[in-house]
């Protein structure tokens, strides 16, 4: 099972099997390399080398678009998966017993936005996510839904970060939409390993930032505006990058640009830009099919040897449910302990969900999978250690 992606190009496989994509990925060397080059050009020549920025930064927007799966003039650059939500959460027009609609357990970013909505007489309601896994079946959100008057948002990750349950945006997208609902989608625990189609899906916000999935690093990210619902987020940072005109710096008339960038308001974050330009260069050149096909044999080989071994696996692994992130847990072994054993045998993965995640990315390998198994083996009486 060759990787995708070059183990060459990820310096952190020289001293550890790195199964954290759903916490903070390594970056590639040639995102690397890009941050470095970027730095260098300014420290040589400041305002003189921001020749070809803009250029740079509209052809990483392509690339973003594609991988979204949604026109290019949709997509935004944001700090980070916080600042996105708060564009969406914070921008639309709010009236007392506005209602929304999100998941319990979730991440904080993905559910602090709308909580703080209370203040403004906005009613939030939970869904509460369903057996080990933690499914959050699409009936789940309609139920709730259904309870009191029609939600202005339903709000969720597409991926939950504990047990990597995976929600069915399309079908979610069509139940919201009939009782007159926008979607908005928390999607950093997929973007970047599996294939996403988010204006086909009906999506109408969506966003992500790069230092998971996706490769980058901290500090950069995107959000997905469709553009049937632009006019209806107020943009909550104006600046010259914000408008049509925004080399006059003499105009002062207030003209929206005509798409997402509206919401960029100043300058970007260029280092950051440009090491993710290099990192989503790297992933389209892979592919994200074979990203995909490749993540989910990982976890399947991790989720029958973890099984054979005697470990209990959570995460829900159907075929609509799965993800990129695996989550189990030994019996009578604390799930942070768990995680130390494999860090000092030189697996990093992370105590979440209950249990301890681990979450593969296209230039892993079975071996490190298989070393993982055997590990875990060791804590669980010494049983097998390799998968089939």
């Amino acid at each position: 099972m060759e990787p995708p992606l070059p183990r060459s190009l990820f310096p952190v496989t020289e001293r550890w099997a790195y199964l954290n994509h759903a916490g903070v990925a390594p970056l590639p060397s040639s995102a690397v390399e890009a941050m470095a080059g970027y730095a260098s050009r300014i420290a040589g020549g400041g305002s003189l080398a921001v020749e070809g920025h803009n250029q740079r930064a509209e052809e990483i927007r392509q690339v973003s678009a594609r991988l979204l799966g949604v026109p290019e003039r949709d997509v935004a650059f944001v700090k980070n998966t916080t600042e996105g939500l708060g564009f969406v959460a914070n921008g639309l027009d709010w009236q007392p017993g506005d209602r929304v609609v999100v998941p319990d357990l979730e991440f904080p970013s993905t559910l602090y936005p709308w909580l703080a909505l209370r203040d403004r007489g906005v009613v939030v309601d939970l869904v509460v996510p369903q057996g080990p896994g933690r499914t959050l079946a699409t009936e789940a959100f309609a139920e709730v839904i259904a309870r009191g008057v029609p939600p202005k948002v339903v709000a969720t990750s597409w991926v939950q970060f504990g047990r990597g349950w995976r929600t069915d945006l399309g079908a979610l997208a069509r139940v919201c939409h009939y009782a007159g609902a926008l979607l908005c989608a928390d999607v950093i625990q997929g973007l970047g390993v599996i294939p996403s189609e988010l204006e086909a899906w009906g999506v109408d916000f969506a966003t992500a930032d790069a230092h998971k999935w996706l490769l980058g690093p901290e500090g950069i990210g995107v959000l997905y505006v469709a553009g049937r619902c632009l006019d209806r987020l107020r943009p909550l940072e104006p600046g010259w990058n914000s408008v049509v005109h925004r080399q006059q710096w003499d105009d002062r008339e207030l003209v929206w640009d005509a798409g997402a960038r509206r919401l960029e308001g100043g300058s970007h974050n260029q280092a950051g830009l440009h090491a993710l330009g290099a990192s989503l260069d790297l992933l389209a050149g892979a592919g994200i099919d074979d990203v995909w096909r490749h993540v989910d044999e990982l976890c399947d080989r991790a989720c029958a040897g973890l099984a054979g071994v005697g470990a209990r696996v959570l995460s829900d692994r159907s075929v609509a449910g799965r993800s990129g992130v695996v989550t189990f847990s030994v019996a009578g072994h604390d799930p942070a302990a768990v995680h130390r054993h494999l860090l000092e045998a030189g697996i990093v993965t992370s105590p979440r969900g209950g249990g301890v995640r681990l979450a593969p990315h296209a230039y892993n390998t079975a071996e490190e999978i298989d070393a993982l198994v055997a590990q875990v083996g060791q804590l669980c009486g010494g049983a097998g250690g390799t998968a089939r």
